[in-house]
């Protein structure tokens, strides 16, 4: 067996050595063969027909530094968002609750910040054991992470930190500039090493190429493990941000990433992210045909709408879509345990 390839069951194959024209091959693909292969890597990996819900609070907003051309909460731009403290530890875990009473499993908390200070750890470790003992899976984004950082929200209960690559390395610079991708790559390292999973993947219509889509799906795919979740958003454009006229990313080349994602990370969960709520339900049933499986779910995208609780609901319906417990289903425990075993 060669080093980079590892066999999780009889039908999927986990690389970790794509190369770019193979990526771009696949992007290529007329419209509807990408989706039957997706489709058919999904099913080999996932029960059919589930999609996992996570909700998604701002605990601490607006003020950041860094200079992210999407993002609302930047301090360098003009967006009406005014900074915040960190949210007191009490509200919370009420917004925990609720979330697990409307039927999320995972509960996920965005702070914006470049990086916590060591000040903020107590803080955090407490909000974390506070939303474990409900029976929620958590998650974090809280910018850079020491390798200290990484180690002490692990200790605390922490099981996923998002920290996403927005982008290929070569458009980057193009989006920020006061850090680099490195930066993100190095925060990756350590949440790895701490012992927790990571949720990572990137935005689609930032005025990137397709191949910089490619490449930033590689980039995911050829770390020494993937992610366990990879959420793919879509653009929210918001006024006083430089990418607010940016030209609308066709919705086909949205589903495509989708589709290139789970092929390529047969394993991990998929999750259609931010821009869901201006997407058509016909669109969003093509996004869960390519293979996502994960989505935010009746709370606010941070800043930027998501689709109310109901109408979720009343799609999945339609569609025969049940909510997933979490993302450490059996199935997929025994999927990632032989994934580890022979890496």
């Amino acid at each position: 067996m060669a080093r980079n390839r590892q066999f999780v069951n009889h039908k999927t194959t986990i690389r970790h050595d794509w190369k770019t024209e193979e990526v771009m091959a696949l992007f290529a693909l007329p419209f509807s063969d990408l989706l039957f292969r997706a489709q058919t890597t999904h099913r080999e990996s996932f029960p059919e027909g589930e999609v996992q819900l996570s909700t998604l609070l701002s605990i601490k907003t607006g003020g950041c530094a860094e200079n992210c051309s999407y993002c609302p909460q930047s301090a360098h731009f003009d967006t009406g968002i005014n900074a915040s403290k960190l949210m007191p530890t009490e509200e919370i875990l009420k917004h925990a609750q609720q979330a697990k009473e409307a039927g999320a499993s995972r509960f996920c908390m965005g702070a914006a910040w470049r990086s916590p200070k060591d000040r903020d750890i107590p803080q955090l470790a407490e909000i974390i054991t506070g939303v474990k003992n409900m029976g929620l899976e958590t998650c974090m984004t809280l910018g850079m992470l020491s390798g200290d950082q990484a180690h002490a929200l692990k200790d605390a209960g922490l099981d996923y930190y998002n920290h996403n690559i927005d982008t290929s390395e070569e458009f980057y610079s193009e989006i920020i500039t006061t850090r680099s991708f490195k930066d993100r790559i190095d925060t990756l390292e350590n949440v790895r090493n701490s012992g927790m999973k990571v949720c990572c993947g990137g935005i689609v219509g930032m005025g990137e190429s397709v191949e910089d889509r490619a490449k930033m799906l590689i980039t995911l795919a050829n770390l020494p493990k993937h992610p366990e979740s990879v959420p793919i958003n879509r653009l929210v454009k918001v006024e006083g941000t430089p990418l607010e006229h940016t030209k609308e990313v066709d919705i086909f080349d949205f589903i495509r990433t989708i589709a290139v994602a789970r092929i390529v990370m047969p394993c991990s969960y998929v999750r259609l992210s931010a821009g869901r709520e201006d997407m058509s339900e016909e669109a969003q049933a093509l996004c869960f045909m390519a293979g996502a499986n994960s989505i935010f779910y009746g709370e606010k995208l941070l800043t930027t709408p998501n689709p109310i609780q109901n109408r979720d609901m009343e799609l999945f319906a339609k569609l025969g879509i049940k909510p997933s417990q979490s993302e450490s289903t059996s199935h997929h425990i025994e999927q990632t345990e032989r994934e580890e075993a022979l890496a």
